[in-house]
């Protein structure tokens, strides 16, 4: 009952509402598309550009379109480290400012999970778990669509402007073994000091090497959960609608 819109920037247009050929065009290109954050975004649109959303980018032009509820794999955050390099997402500052359900599979494996609760926590931003208490891990746990939904209106009518994130775990039945990503994890960080890779480049270096080094096992893992995160994101909206 819900209708799905994909969202990416086309030739410096705002799109909400992907066609499967657009999308298919976005996939094709790979890396050759730019990864837009709220600080691309201008210089993107100005020169006509093409890019593919972060978190950010798709909050702000879902608030834009008049998009209530969205899907997405795992959020950024804060980075491992960060104390030292001050890497810490952008998802983060817009989910404190743009008034939009994010529904995903929690925070990127990747990143330091307590500092980014904390971080959340600091910006006034309500953390559900969706049939879960933990990170996911979180302070609230929620079971239904239309608790979800009963708990953004609840947001909207106070007049409070941020975002809302929900976490939503992954199936039982496609997760990966904790010892055996995290090892993966440790060794494609490793390698990113190494290397010298740091800012924006820095998640798909990793998520790239992850799934190389689990065979890609990671990658199937993120397909499930980002269709189980659709399917969490669909029926709160329709329940939102109502």
């Amino acid at each position: 009952g819900a209708v799905p819109a994909t969202i990416a920037i086309l030739g410096g247009r705002l799109k909400a509402g992907l066609s499967k050929e657009e999308i298919t065009y976005l996939g094709k290109s790979g890396r050759k598309v730019a990864k837009v954050s709220r600080r691309d975004l201008p210089v993107i649109c100005a020169r006509g550009a093409d890019g593919a959303t972060t978190v950010t980018t798709t909050m702000m032009i879902a608030h834009m379109a008049g998009i209530s509820v969205f899907a997405t794999g795992g959020i950024g955050g804060v980075h491992r480290g960060a104390e030292t390099t001050m890497d810490i997402s952008a998802d983060l500052e817009e989910l404190a400012q743009t008034p939009v359900m994010v529904v995903c599979a929690g925070a990127k494996a990747i990143l330091d999970l307590g500092l980014t609760l904390e971080y959340l926590e600091t910006k006034g931003v309500p953390v559900l778990g969706y049939g879960t208490d933990e990170l996911p891990a979180f302070y609230a746990r929620v079971n239904t669509p239309e608790d979800l939904a009963a708990i953004f209106q609840a947001q909207r009518d106070l007049g409070l402007k941020t975002g809302m994130l929900v976490t939503n775990p992954i199936p039982q039945q496609y997760a990966m073994d904790k010892a055996v990503i995290d090892k993966a994890i440790d060794q494609a960080l490793a390698e990113s000091h190494e290397q010298g890779i740091h800012g924006k480049e820095t998640t798909p270096f990793l998520l790239a090497r992850v799934a190389e080094l689990t065979g890609g096992d990671s990658l199937e893992s993120n397909i499930q959960l980002v269709l189980n995160n659709a399917r969490v994101a669909a029926k709160t909206a329709v329940a939102l609608c109502k």
